[in-house]
């Protein structure tokens, strides 16, 4: 067989499928079905930054340790860093 005909074939085997495809879309609740089945799919192998970041562990949220004072002191140098801005940019 030369390569001609197998292209043809696989041309006429994609005619086919659009064309079931086209029979099948037209009612409504089997369009329904595909949109949700796509939609599915695309939060499967594309989850979105929301599901993303649902995924991270927190190892550390919530009440800190008193007693972890690397943990205090950086705690305490952010929040005065937006203060010292402040006063840097007013004054």
């Amino acid at each position: 067989m030369n390569s001609t005909y197998r292209g043809n074939r696989y041309n006429w085997m994609l005619v086919g499928l659009g064309a079931s495809l086209a029979v099948w879309l037209t009612s409504k609740p089997n369009r329904i079905k595909t949109k949700s089945m796509m939609k599915d799919a695309k939060q499967k192998f594309m989850p979105s930054k929301i599901q993303r970041t649902k995924a991270l562990p927190v190892d550390k949220g919530g009440v800190p340790d008193p007693y972890d004072t690397d943990d205090n002191k950086m705690v305490d140098e952010g929040s005065m860093y937006a203060v010292n801005y402040y006063n840097e940019r007013k004054q």
